[in-house]
């Protein structure tokens, strides 16, 4: 769904190389969009249709729209943090065409009455909004939501995210029947029985600063539990949101190894997010809050386990867990301050600066982990590729465009980052949402 009401017209998009995964198509390609689907792809000068309007895309990457997972739009309750406005905003500034956005909202999401609000025209977003409903009533991991009613009211998954489902009983019901009706059940990977009042990773950083510690374990051991749960019950679809150490990277591929055995068909994926492919915990430095976020930045170990699962096929996401906060939630000690960052418009950034260039993840790989990735974790459909008759949300992109990122210029509403004046390699240059631009670079 997006924002606008009349009927879209055509539009070429000629002169670009298309990236598109899930088609397997890497080479110049004109792309012509007409009344919000893709209508055409073919090599340069080989369309046979005109159109209303055209984008010249020389020298750029046209991609299938990116996907985010993993969202905190604040509405409703918090919106002196972000609207379902502004935040839709960062989002086509950041290339994402989609949002699915997280329930731990005051009240938290977990009616189809809610779920129905996110989703109205009135919020004004201009990107589509897909809504993740909690798992159990007010998020409180005691009792289950009505998965069903909320699925059809337009939950893709449901989620208690802020909070993890340690009820192991709890945990196992919400994956049988999320099996049933096809849902995925995301995760929140935590042990807050074992980080309580901890404020940032376990190690010789926070030993320095005199912090409480979070341990690798206290998400590994989760992670774990799920895994063997979605073991058991056939058709299970589990997600861990923003994954963040070695340990639980171990129990993901056990339980991708285990997707087709003969005894009971699982689906196991993961999301990793850009602050914890580039940062440590010891760039915390001296108390800095911009760079406190849960689950934690992590150490060396863990950041390169995570390097090695975003290139060989183990994560199947680049999800930002963006999280804006106002001014007054961050300017405070350490301890007290909320946890979390703003992403939306230094992802792809930083996964081109990073993980392309530094560590040389193919870009077509960068590309998958946006879209096709994405798209096949939450069943997204026709979404993620550009194939014919598949919806004409569309990421253009310069991968050899270098820009400093300024917090104070960026359209969410908080300025909560860690990347303020960092300079990146890689920039989009427009966002296309149901074949219109919502988003065109200065």
């Amino acid at each position: 769904m997006t924002s606008a009401k009349s009927k879209p017209g055509s539009l070429l998009i000629k002169g670009g190389h298309l990236i598109d995964p899930a088609a397997k198509i890497n080479a110049p390609m004109d792309v012509l969009l007409r009344d919000g689907r893709v209508a055409e792809v073919a090599p340069p000068n080989k369309l046979r249709g005109g159109a209303d309007e055209k984008f010249d895309a020389r020298g750029l990457i046209v991609a299938p729209g990116f996907i985010d997972l993993h969202v905190h739009l604040r509405e409703p309750g918090q919106s002196y943090k972000e609207t379902i406005a502004t935040g839709t905003a960062a989002a086509a500034a950041g290339g994402f065409t989609s949002v699915c956005a997280m329930p731990n909202t005051a009240p938290v999401v977990d009616t189809a009455e809610w779920v129905a609000w996110l989703r109205h025209p009135e919020r004004g977003a201009v990107v589509n909004v897909f809504p993740i409903a909690a798992a159990t009533r007010s998020s409180r991991g005691a009792a289950l939501t009505d998965f069903a009613v909320l699925q059809r009211a337009g939950a893709v998954a449901v989620s208690d995210d802020g909070k993890p489902i340690l009820d192991e009983e709890i945990m196992r019901a919400a994956l049988r029947l999320g099996a049933e009706l096809n849902l995925p059940v995301v995760q929140h990977a935590e042990d807050t029985r074992l980080t309580e009042h901890c404020s940032m990773h376990e190690g010789p950083t926070s030993f320095r600063l005199g912090l409480r510690g979070m341990s690798a374990a206290a998400e590994a051991n989760i992670v774990d539990r799920d895994v063997n749960l979605a073991q058991q019950i056939r058709e299970s679809r589990l997600h861990v949101a923003h994954l963040s150490t070695s340990d639980a990277l171990k129990a993901v591929r056990r339980g991708k190894r285990g997707i087709h055995s003969a005894r009971v068909t699982c689906r196991v994926t993961c999301e990793v997010t850009p602050h914890h492919f580039t940062l440590l915990d010891e760039d915390v430095g001296e108390y800095n809050t911009n760079f406190k976020m849960n689950p934690p930045l992590r150490s060396a170990s863990d950041r390169e386990a995570i390097l090695v699962a975003l290139a060989d096929g183990t994560v199947d996401a680049i999800a930002t867990d963006h999280a804006p906060h106002a001014t007054h939630e961050k300017q405070v000690e350490f301890e007290r301050a909320a946890f979390g960052i703003t992403g939306l418009e230094t992802a792809l950034a930083l996964a081109i600066t990073k993980l392309h260039r530094e560590h040389k993840i193919p870009l077509t790989r960068i590309v998958e982990l946006f879209t096709a990735g994405p798209a096949r974790v939450f069943d997204l459909r026709s979404r993620g590729s550009l194939a014919r008759g598949n919806f004409a949300d569309v990421t253009i992109f310069d991968p050899k465009k270098r820009w400093t990122f300024e917090a104070a210029k960026c359209r969410s509403l908080s300025h909560n980052t860690p990347f303020d004046g960092w300079q990146f390699t890689g920039k989009v240059i427009a966002t296309i949402v149901g074949g219109r631009v919502v988003y065109r670079a200065d």
